[in-house]
C-alpha cells in the first residue's frame, strides 16, 4: 500500500465513524450561556452619623450607577438612576436602610464573557426635616476636581457568595463622611438549551 492511498484511505475514517455526535456536542456547549442580575442593598456603617442622630426618621435616597454589559447577543451601556423616596433609620446597624432589591437583568443569553461593568457614581438624598435635616451629596473622585467632602469610593470588592437566587459576586461603594454602603450583587444565571 502506497503512502497517497493510505491518507486516502484515512480521509474516508471520519465520515464512516461519524462525527456529527462530537459536533453536535460542541454546538451544544456553545449554546449554554450566561445572563446576569444585579441586585442592591443599602446599609450604614455602625459608626454613621444617622444612627446618633435620627433613629426612625424618614428620608430619601438615590444613587447613580454606571452600566456596561456588552456582547454579541446583548449590548447594554447606560446610567441607572434608581430612588428610594420612604428610607426609614433603624435602630441600629444591623438592618439595610433599603432592602435587597433587583436593579437591573439581562433577558438575552449570551457567550461568557465576563461579569458586567458596574461602577457606582454618586450617592444623594436626605434624613428629616427642618433644623435636623441631613443632606447627602457624595460623589466619586475626579483628576483635576478638588476632592469632595464626602467622597464616594466604588468597587471595593466582597467575599463572593451564596443565597436564595444563586451564586453572586458583590461590590460595595462606600461614603466616607456620610458612611452609607452601597452594595451591588451581580448573579450569573446559567442558561440551559
Amino acid at each position: 500500500m502506497g503512502f497517497r492511498t493510505f491518507w486516502r484511505l484515512l480521509a474516508l475514517v471520519p465520515p464512516a465513524f461519524g462525527f456529527a455526535p462530537v459536533g453536535t456536542a460542541v454546538g451544544a456547549a456553545a449554546e449554554l450561556g450566561v445572563r446576569h442580575r444585579i441586585d442592591v442593598m443599602i446599609s450604614a456603617e455602625p459608626d454613621a452619623p444617622i444612627f446618633s442622630r435620627l433613629k426612625g426618621a424618614r428620608g430619601e435616597l438615590s444613587f447613580t450607577v454606571r452600566l456596561s454589559a456588552n456582547s454579541r447577543e446583548s449590548k447594554f451601556f447606560g446610567m441607572l438612576r434608581p430612588s428610594f423616596p420612604n428610607v426609614v433609620v433603624p435602630d441600629g446597624p444591623g438592618i439595610p436602610l433599603v432592602q435587597q432589591t433587583k436593579l437591573w437583568e439581562e433577558d438575552v443569553c449570551h457567550q461568557r464573557r465576563g461579569l458586567p461593568k458596574v461602577t457606582v457614581t454618586q450617592l444623594g438624598g436626605h434624613f428629616a426635616e427642618g433644623e435636623g435635616r441631613i443632606e447627602i451629596s457624595a460623589i466619586n473622585r475626579h483628576i483635576g476636581v478638588l476632592v469632595p467632602p464626602d467622597e464616594l469610593t466604588p468597587g471595593i470588592k466582597l467575599d463572593q457568595g451564596s443565597d436564595s437566587f444563586g451564586l453572586f459576586y458583590a461590590f460595595r461603594a462606600q461614603t466616607r463622611n456620610s458612611r452609607l454602603n452601597v452594595d451591588l450583587k451581580i448573579y450569573p444565571i446559567d442558561c440551559f438549551p
